[in-house]
């Protein structure tokens, strides 16, 4: 057995679990760890940001766009509670994000005598909202703990976990016994009872509809079979954005998906909380019948349908393709096409939103990678911007993150260094973590960040203006000029003002390789709402 310290083996752990970059800032009870990262620094990266939620938002972003585990770590206490919003963000989403924090040292734990950084039972907190979470009591414990959280985390439905140390443990040392990775949990088989009555259902629907979530990522090529063997369209809002192609004819988003909803009389999920059909598109067609196919069992207990299936997303798309007759109808193929162009001619009426979301996506290659955020273009993204492949749309997901899209989309660069990538944000969302420009620069994480500014929360004060009798309150921000911003911390940086300018700008970005900022400046909040695509049947 090796002798090793607690510092090194988590080190260890995270190298056998294929993490070769992790996310950090440093203190006090975390020395002894940081230490053995310097120790190794041959074969584990580490790159520190200026706030701890820029950590954990950078290992989610590395995690969305590549679907690999990803791992951060930050001081107990106030460290740890500085990354909820990652780490509630990371949950949302089904991220496997893994935070290692430290403790109180060992003998002080659960005795409430105010040493530096203690909280109130750390680890119930923690277990309150992650997959797993456990402490990490001596050294010799470290490898089994950390290969349990690797595998709980990556398991079923992926999810962030967290382990935390004891400020002494990470320095001492001891005889080791390493593990290697557990392995995931093997998925549950889809069931053919259920199988053959959702295909009985299939092959009897007039006008079946496919929605894809976050839970479908992977199983892009088997939902595109299912869908050409029975005609059917398949609707993605966010998350499952790219699944299949949104290029392709069955593709749609949820505004064309909208005009078939009337007349659909199945709706299959796949990987997805059905939240946009079943809750704002209701009523429901009349007679409609519905299923799932979902790994997670608890996801059949809170929606009630008509055929649940507990399976991975691919396996039970491959085995309901393989159960149902062919059904390619053509009429069917022209209400898709239809829907198609009603939806895009409203998404174009969405202006100057969708015409800087169109920019974008004309500039950007086709692998190139959206992070979005909760703002003006966040929102038309969400609706109307053309996803070619899985993982190339990076969002907070229902969570709705103000803030999250910046330090994220630094993740994402980190993760994809040899891909465009842009961050697309607000004035007020941008602040949260602007800072970490000086992150960027110093790590050379060439990302371009497309800030719009129009010196609100605009949505807030719009929403504020419209339900009470025009008055506002905490909405309007007083902005730093952008570009001076960005300057001083040496990144590069342009003003532009509309589509044409964005289009100059963003190209001369890109082709810098280099940290970039670009200023919008468009009062977008007195145009296009963007709340007339997110709950249709209701009036505002």
């Amino acid at each position: 057995m090796p002798r090793m310290t607690g510092g090194d083996a988590i080190v260890d752990s995270l190298l056998r679990h294929g993490v070769d970059t992790i996310f950090g800032l440093p203190g006090v009870q975390m020395y002894g760890l940081f230490d053995a990262f310097a120790r190794n620094a041959n074969r584990l990266r580490v790159i520190n940001a200026r706030h701890e939620q820029t950590t954990a938002y950078m290992a989610l972003g590395y995690t969305q766009s590549t679907g690999r585990p990803s791992a951060y770590t930050v001081v107990p206490g106030p460290g740890v509670m500085n990354t909820m919003g990652a780490l509630t963000t990371a949950w949302g989403v089904n991220a496997p994000v893994m935070c290692i924090t430290g403790q109180v040292p060992s003998a002080m734990i659960g005795r409430g005598r105010g040493q530096l950084h203690e909280m109130p039972d750390q680890l119930a907190t923690l277990k309150s909202l992650l997959k797993f979470a456990e402490r990490i009591e001596h050294p010799t414990e470290a490898p089994q703990v950390m290969a349990r959280a690797f595998q709980a985390m990556l398991s079923g439905r992926p999810g962030p976990v967290a382990v935390e140390v004891p400020w002494d443990m990470f320095s001492l040392s001891a005889e080791v016994t390493p593990v290697e990775p557990l392995g995931v949990r093997a998925a549950p088989v889809p069931d053919p009872e259920k199988i053959a009555a959702l295909a009985k259902l299939v092959d009897g629907a007039r006008a079946p509809m496919l929605w894809v979530g976050g839970g479908a990522v992977h199983a892009g090529a088997e939902v595109q079979a299912l869908a050409e063997k029975i005609g059917a369209p398949v609707v993605a809002f966010r998350t499952g954005k790219g699944v299949l192609d949104s290029r392709h004819p069955l593709s749609l988003n949820t505004v064309s998906g909208f005009h078939l909803w009337d007349k659909t009389d199945l709706l299959i999920g796949i990987g997805t909380r059905l939240d946009v059909p079943i809750a704002r598109w209701a009523p429901a067609p009349a007679g409609l019948k519905t299923a799932r196919i979902d790994i997670d069992p608890a996801e059949h207990r809170r929606l009630a349908v008509t055929v649940p299936i507990v399976a991975d997303s691919a396996d039970g798309a491959r085995a309901l393709a393989a159960a149902v007759a062919s059904n390619d109808d053509p009429a069917r193929r022209e209400a898709v096409a239809a829907a198609k162009a009603a939806g895009l001619a409203q998404i174009q009426k969405a202006q100057p939103q969708w015409s800087l979301v169109e920019t974008i996506r004309d500039v950007l290659p086709e692998d190139g990678i959206v992070v979005d955020e909760v703002t003006q273009l966040g929102y038309i993204i969400w609706y109307g911007y053309p996803v070619y492949r899985p993982r190339t749309l990076v969002t907070s997901g229902f969570s709705g993150t103000l803030g999250y899209g910046f330090p994220t989309a630094l993740g994402v660069k980190v993760a994809n260094p040899g891909r465009a990538v842009v961050s697309v944000t607000g004035d007020g969302g941008f602040l949260f973590g602007g800072s970490d420009l000086a992150t960027a620069k110093q790590f050379g994480i060439n990302l371009v960040t497309v800030v719009v500014n129009n010196a609100s929360y605009g949505n807030v004060k719009r929403d504020q203006e419209r339900l009470f009798d025009g008055r506002h309150a905490g909405a309007v921000l007083t902005n730093p000029d952008f570009p001076a911003y960005a300057r001083a911390f040496g990144v590069n940086a342009w003003r532009v003002e509309n589509a044409d300018g964005l289009r100059g700008a963003l190209r001369e970005a890109l082709a810098a390789d280099a940290p970039g900022l670009i200023e919008v400046v468009s009062d977008i909040t007195k145009d296009y709402p963007p709340y007339e695509f997110h709950q249709p049947r209701l009036k505002h």
